[in-house]
């Protein structure tokens, strides 16, 4: 089971955000096998954003940061097939034009998941399930997929 990271995940897991979300992102990002983790390339630039913008790291450390994500999972590029299905998403659910492609990224690799705190919890399309890490029940799809890490 495959499974892609929205980026504020990632903020989370670089210490952007509260203690609490921060403690289970770092935990999360742990347990879960470095083969079924992907990382849509637009996310590794949002985060690039949010390191300099939000948390102010100058850019050479958040460069530095943003490329350690690339280094430890799979990143893919969005493809002109990726944006037209974000665009009917966006049209057809009212997604933010950025988080369709997120969902249409992941569809298009064959992810089952999309962490991420942004989204609709629980929503699928094409297969893909958002799923909020940081809602105290666990999803059984996450649950499966960290139980299967933990066998490995």
């Amino acid at each position: 089971m495959r499974v892609a990271i929205d980026t504020n995940v990632l903020a989370y897991a670089e210490g952007v955000g509260d203690a609490e979300r921060c403690r289970i992102a770092v935990g999360l990002v742990d347990q879960l096998p470095e083969t079924a983790v992907l990382l849509p390339a637009q996310v590794l630039g949002e985060l690039m954003l949010v390191l300099t913008r939000k948390a102010g790291r100058i850019r050479e450390a958040a460069r530095d940061a943003v490329l350690g994500w690339a280094d430890s999972f799979d990143v893919v590029d969005s493809t002109w097939s990726s944006f037209q299905a974000a665009f009917d998403l966006s049209v057809t659910h009212e997604f933010r034009m950025w988080d369709a492609l997120v969902m249409s990224v992941a569809a298009e690799n064959r992810c089952r998941i999309v962490l991420s705190e942004d989204l609709q919890h629980g929503f699928t399309w094409r297969g893909v399930t958002i799923v909020n890490p940081f809602l105290p029940e666990e999803s059984p799809l996450l649950k499966a997929i960290l139980s299967q890490a933990a066998e490995e």
